[in-house]
């Protein structure tokens, strides 16, 4: 049973429309009584992987020495039950800070590259992924979605999932009532 969410923000619009699909998604957890906590990557300090390899010898925490906010992103998702992506996407792919932190996590949270094949410090914990995309959601979400499919058989996660959403341009207006009743759905879905 979903108790607690950690929703990794990555968007450099604070309003734009991601966090639009985001509210009525949080709503939603908060009606049902569950747990959760939006940390916005574009306010923290998010430094790339360094290909250091120390985190591969510490088999009982992250262990990545780079000095910044990734270890906080690693306890939040170490507390809860479901970490949920919310990304628009840019070039095919996520924004710059959920790359950042994915690629950290996946060798500060799997200590399978060192001399000895060590744990998955999060398997079994479940991901979900929230959007938006320029294109028809099918091709705009494809490469983003196949990778953390990949990422979670990777590391033991459960993938649960993808709301995306289409904008359809500058001068369109982005969430209207359809887009809200699939953030609330999904959401539900998520923790049932």
């Amino acid at each position: 049973m979903i108790k607690k969410v950690c929703i990794l923000f990555a968007s450099p619009r604070k309003n734009g429309n991601t966090k639009q699909l985001v509210i009525p998604f949080v709503d939603e957890l908060d009606k049902a009584g569950v747990s959760s906590r939006l940390l916005d990557l574009y306010d923290m300090k998010i430094e790339g992987c360094h290909a250091c390899r120390t985190c591969q010898n510490i088999w009982d925490g992250f262990g990545c020495p780079i000095d910044d906010d990734v270890h906080i992103i690693f306890n939040e998702i170490l507390e809860s039950d479901l970490f949920v992506l919310a990304t628009p996407i840019y070039s095919w792919f996520c924004t710059m800070p959920m790359k950042g932190v994915i690629d950290r996590l996946v060798y500060g949270m799997n200590k399978y590259f060192g001399d000895e094949r060590g744990p998955s410090l999060w398997k079994g914990k479940e991901l979900a992924i929230i959007s938006t995309c320029g294109y028809r959601v099918e091709i705009g979400m494809e490469n983003f979605a196949d990778a953390m499919k990949k990422y979670c058989k990777h590391s033991g996660l459960k993938y649960k999932g993808s709301l995306a959403e289409r904008d359809m341009g500058y001068n369109a207006r982005f969430m209207n009532e359809e887009k809200e009743i699939h953030a609330r759905d999904f959401a539900r879905e998520m923790i049932k």
